[in-house]
């Protein structure tokens, strides 16, 4: 069950950071002046998907609580990473963002951490 909660974790932080990229692209680039900055931030704080973005940071929180409580936190923290891979492999589909080959070599080297770390256990 402990796993769970480290994935619920990992999916409500990849599905927030998705969501602020999705509709901050939608909104477009922030305004050089200070005011209309304040403005602009200020507008997408009041988009509801960019708040269910926040929610779903709040809710990876409760997860990661509930994870803590069955796992130290040098054992499942490089799990978190994860999330470096998802959004990276989302964001190639759903933003069309380049892949390259240190970005790939990056996520391998990623992975193989997880992968030597979760043999700790």
């Amino acid at each position: 069950m402990g796993f769970l909660y480290i994935f619920g974790t990992i999916i409500f932080t990849v599905y927030g950071q998705l969501m602020l990229k999705w509709r901050i692209d939608k909104v477009g680039s922030l305004p050089e002046a200070a005011f209309e900055k304040l403005l602009f931030l200020f507008r997408l704080l009041l988009d509801p998907l960019i708040l269910s973005g926040f929610l779903s940071a709040f809710v990876a929180s409760l997860f990661w609580m509930a994870a803590m409580t069955k796992f130290d936190i040098s054992f499942a923290y490089p799990f978190m990473s994860l999330s470096f891979v998802l959004v990276f492999l989302l964001s190639v589909f759903l933003f069309s963002e380049p892949v390259t080959a240190q970005k790939v070599i990056g996520l391998s080297f990623i992975v193989l951490g997880i992968i030597v770390t979760s043999q700790s256990m």
